[in-house]
């Protein structure tokens, strides 16, 4: 066995044997891709043998852990399932992503197994009927996240741009302000994402779907305005569960939401009310909430700017502004 070592790879012994363009999705290369090349992929049918992309490795081996990463210049979603065997005869599947969508990089994990053909079967792709794959990793690990119902139940927040999280609708002077981690450096005009009060959500798509539980976001707070909202949560952009109805409260600041846990691929944020305007603001948003219990977030208020510093906050207030961290209201 060769722990923490990728075994999917030519010099390893690893070939594709079913999918076109084969070589691509071997090759290590995850920077080198366009529409036109460097990803193998098959046509996405509703077929139940569909033959997919395999990989045979040189050897029966035992892995718990695929890395892959799937096509994504532009913002489309994929859905998709991994079966292992031994023969290509018997195959269990190992990754059931059929009804989730995902998009660019997969970690993903499942019990040991010793396993000599891999088999990726994309089920949707919201462009177009083509499952692309640029690249694959297989190996085993003592590295192993919390997993329940084959889902990564994380400690740590996974709505990050390492992690491929993305934002799908929003505007900002920078497409991933909400998601950069920086929850000092804003004002009246950079460091937050907005919509349209009325129109529109703020919406983000983690890579792939987790099993959640808390949501923490901070609002734009440079001025004494007070927000309404509410949040919704899906796998597949048709169905919503909604998990924070804050549409009759007065919010500011930093929020952290509870729900019971379930499995979440896309997070939807609707503004319902601004004191000041039509716009809602929204700086930071992080899930699982990286605290422990809600509580005002002291650190955040020291390296806020004081009030003194601020516009007043009586005067007109220009469309997008987000501000410091003072107090929270929690469900």
């Amino acid at each position: 066995m060769f722990e923490e070592e990728n075994v999917a790879t030519p010099a390893r012994g690893a070939r594709v044997i079913s999918g076109d363009i084969r070589l691509a999705v071997l090759d290590g290369d995850t920077k080198n891709y366009d529409i036109e090349r460097g990803y193998t992929r098959h046509t996405i049918t509703d077929s139940s043998d569909n033959p997919g992309i395999i990989v045979r490795l040189a050897t029966p081996t035992i892995i718990n852990h695929v890395r892959m990463l799937l096509w994504n210049r532009d913002n489309r979603s994929y859905a998709y399932y991994i079966e292992v065997s031994v023969d290509q005869k018997d195959w269990v599947r190992v990754i059931e992503h059929s009804d989730y969508f995902c998009r660019s990089w997969q970690n993903l994990y499942f019990e040991s197994r010793v396993v000599q053909y891999i088999k990726l079967v994309g089920t949707s792709n919201t462009v177009n009927k083509e499952f692309r794959v640029v690249s694959l990793e297989a190996l085993h690990t003592a590295r192993v996240p919390p997993l329940r119902n084959g889902l990564i139940e994380p400690v740590h927040n996974v709505a990050t741009l390492d992690l491929s999280a993305a934002v799908i609708e929003g505007i900002s002077r920078s497409r991933n302000a909400l998601l950069d981690g920086d929850t000092s450096h804003y004002d009246w005009e950079q460091g937050f994402t907005c919509h349209q009060i009325g129109s529109g959500a703020i919406v983000v798509q983690l890579a792939q779907p987790y099993l959640l539980g808390s949501i923490r976001m901070l609002l734009w707070d440079c001025d004494y305005r007070h927000y309404s909202y509410y949040v919704e949560t899906s796998l597949n952009y048709r169905d919503w569960e909604m998990v924070c109805d804050r549409t009759r409260e007065a919010c500011r600041s930093w929020q952290v939401i509870y729900f019971k846990p379930r499995p979440v691929s896309i997070i939807r944020i609707v503004g319902t009310n601004n004191s000041v305007n039509e716009v809602f603001h929204l700086v930071h948003l992080e899930c699982p909430a990286q605290v422990e219990e809600p509580r005002e977030d002291l650190a955040a208020k020291q390296h806020r700017p004081s009030i003194e510093n601020r516009l007043n906050p009586s005067g007109p207030a220009p469309a997008p502004g987000p501000g410091p961290a003072a107090e929270r209201y929690d469900a």
